[in-house]
């Protein structure tokens, strides 16, 4: 198997069931996992309320597949799909697959490809039913996919701070004002830090950390990662506001971040501790 940067992905895409919205910060994401060598999106295309998608569909170089609705409030591209993603898996082109959808049905599909021996990445909305999000090797939330990247570009875009010349200029006025002010109320104290971490996350972060720890406690942040999302797929510190997982875990008093320096000079290991599992 190809390491995981390398992987060739195919993605298949429900367009009744992923939001066109989000649908370029979606492809984004698809690279982290690896390299996209087929990227199909399906729906019936002769139905108006599909025609905003095609400037998306070209800017990402999406290739929409035709299927018509047989039947009326029946969902016809699910089959069209299924059968794409078999005969794609049995000519051996990519390693792994992306499923974008919220609907449940694709839940055999996953389950198969896995057992195939390829990668299964399903992204879809919070609304999407628990048996597709276990089925899949890993499953990301497209409202957390969006936020993420919502937030990036705010970043970049944050105007600059005032120079200090202009400062200076107005320190005077600024000190007078200050000192006519009232005194500031006191800020509330912080929540604590367990607060927007559920119980049950950090007892699977604890679990995990247990099963992986070596004779002094310790458990490689790395192989951590790993363990989390085998044992659950939608596990992703962004669901919780951290964009990393080692940022998620100093964030919890529980445990205990060791930083160790390795052989090379910029390379360095991070561990992580139970303190209340000694």
């Amino acid at each position: 198997m190809a390491e995981q940067k390398d992987l060739r992905l195919a993605v298949l895409i429900d367009a009744d069931n992923a939001p066109r919205s989000a649908i370029g910060d979606v492809m984004a994401e698809v690279a982290v996992y690896g390299t996209p060598t087929i990227k199909r999106i399906y729906g019936d295309w002769t139905t108006p309320n599909l025609a905003s998608w095609k400037p998306l569909l070209l800017e990402n170089a999406i290739t929409p597949v035709q299927q018509y609705g047989y039947t009326t409030g029946k969902n016809s591209t699910d089959s069209a799909m299924i059968i794409d993603a078999m005969d794609i898996l049995y000519t051996g082109q990519v390693d792994g697959f992306v499923l974008v959808s919220s609907d449940s049905d694709f839940t055999r599909l996953a389950i198969r490809l896995r057992e195939a021996g390829k990668k299964v990445y399903g992204m879809g909305e919070r609304k999407t039913p628990n048996p597709f999000i276990v089925a899949c090797d890993k499953f990301v939330y497209i409202e957390v996919i969006r936020s993420a990247a919502e937030q990036a570009r705010a970043e970049e875009i944050k105007p600059e701070e005032t120079k200090p010349e202009k400062q200076s200029k107005t320190k005077k006025s600024t000190r007078k004002k200050e000192e006519a002010a009232p005194a500031p109320a006191p800020e509330p104290e912080p929540p604590e830090p367990e607060s927007k971490v559920p119980r049950a996350v950090v007892e699977l972060i604890a679990d995990a950390v247990e099963t992986m720890a070596d004779e002094d406690g310790y458990a490689f942040m790395g192989d951590l990662g790993n363990l989390l999302v085998k044992k659950q797929p939608d596990f992703d510190p962004r669901n919780f506001g951290f964009s990393k997982l080692t940022q998620l875990v100093r964030y919890l008093p529980r445990f205990e971040v060791d930083v160790r320096q390795t052989s090379l000079p910029h390379v360095k290991h991070i561990y992580v501790r139970d303190k209340a599992r000694k």
